[in-house]
Formats: structure tokens, sequence, C-alpha cells
């Protein structure tokens, strides 16, 4: 697996987070598997860095410290926790009132594959020269794709595509996507996971050719290079984990 985030073009800052993490011991590493989450923070330059930061970090340990035997309740709870916590740090700091994130998370466990996400930030399964995005987008344009009013190649064009209808520190609630009973992966499976300063410039077609041609760390090297080039109106962060054999003691 590989990660790799960049401020952009045109930001000050970067208010992307991105996480890798496993537990250190086996039993624990059978048991609770492997963790990925990024976050795309809004709310100011300060805000969106907190809440995204928070967001991850909050992610991991609860997932570490909460997990009982399913992974994907587990991530439920974690993103609760984190979209509380997020609420509570802006309510005792008025100066980042309207912080908030996306924040999409997923663990792989042996070969399954579990997910939860909130916001407009991807995952994507690439398997056999095939791309397929696994989440969906929670923002205005997301909910005109899928009521058909706006075809999805305009979309990422939409003027405004970039306003979220859910986010982890935004609303009262949070409705918490997810795959309920995992998704069985395959030798050779890449996941990608990516924010929109990523996708919102490069095609899906070219994402996939990304992944599947290179290893992960030069893949993410070159789709941050490629969004660069393009402008990098926005910070990019990414994330590439590829699926290899099983292994048996």
């Amino acid at each position: 697996m590989a990660g790799l985030s960049d401020v952009g073009c045109q930001r000050e800052n970067n208010e992307d987070s991105f996480l890798y993490w496993e537990p250190a011991s086996e039993a624990e590493f059978q048991r609770k598997g492997r963790l990925a989450v990024i976050a795309d923070g809004m709310g100011g330059h300060e805000g969106g860095q907190e809440a995204s930061r928070m967001a991850v970090e909050t992610v991991r340990e609860v997932y570490d410290q909460g997990f009982r035997d399913d992974p994907q309740t587990a991530l439920v709870e974690s993103f609760a926790a984190a979209h509380a916590r997020i609420q509570g740090f802006a309510e005792m700091h008025p100066a980042f009132h309207g912080m908030g994130t996306t924040c999409t998370a997923l663990v792989l466990r042996g070969r399954q594959l579990y997910f939860a996400h909130v916001g407009d930030s991807r995952l994507y399964l690439i398997r056999d020269a095939r791309i397929l995005r696994l989440t969906r987008d929670h923002s205005y344009v997301g909910r005109l794709v899928e009521s058909g009013i706006v075809r999805a190649e305009d979309a990422e064009k939409h003027p405004q595509r970039h306003i979220l209808t859910a986010a982890l520190g935004a609303g009262r609630e949070v409705a918490v996507d997810g795959a309920e009973r995992g998704v069985a992966l395959q030798d050779g499976d890449d996941l990608l996971l990516c924010t929109d300063g990523l996708w919102s410039i490069v095609t899906e077609e070219e994402l996939e050719a990304a992944v599947s041609r290179n290893a992960p760390a030069e893949c993410c090297a070159a789709l941050v290079r490629l969004a660069r080039e393009r402008g990098g109106p926005d910070n990019i962060t990414l994330q590439v984990l590829r699926v290899g054999p099983e292994l048996h003691s």
C-alpha cells in the first residue's frame, strides 16, 4: 500500500488528512485487519485541518479500542464518535464554528472489505482493468445525478459540485454509508481512496490506468503529478492498497 497528500497549486493549507493503521500483534491483526482512512476538511484553514485530523485519529482510536467482533459495526461507531467529537470541539471553540469533514474508511480483514463513508471523498475497486466506485457522493450534485436531473459525466464540472449534504461534524445526526456484509476481494484487486481534489479533475479511466499500470507508491506520485499539471485547484490526497496472494503458515 501507499498514500500521498499534496496541498495542490492554489491552496495555502492542506485541509486533507489520511491514515493507515494495523495492530501490532498478530492475534489483534487477525481480528481487526488493516484500517485506511482519508478525510477532507472544511470550515476555514484551521477548522478544516483540525476537523480532518480529528476524524482520522478518532476513527482509528475508536475502531481499535471499541472493536468487538464486527468490523462494519466498529467503523460505524467510530464515525459516530468522530462526528460527536468534532461538534463538541466546535462548541467549545466558537472560532471553529462550521468545521466539518468528509471521511471515508476501509477495513481489510483477510479477503473481506468493509467500509464506511460520509461526504464526497471516494472509494474505488479496480479489478481486471475495470473501475467501480463503491461510495456515493453525499452532495447536492450527487442527488441530482441519482434523480436523473444531471448526467454523471457532467457532475464533475457542475458549478455546485462542492456543496455537501452530509459531513462529520455537520447536523445533529450523521447517516453513514457502508458495506453491510463486506465485499469479497480477489488476488490483484486494487483499492483507491481519494479526495475530490483528485477525482474532480482526473477521469475514472485515468485513475484505473494509473493504478493498474504502477506499483502503489508510483501510482500515488503519478496521480498527484497529473492533478497538479491540471491546475491542482484543491488539496490532493489518495491511498492505494493492492491485494496480494494470501499467505498461509
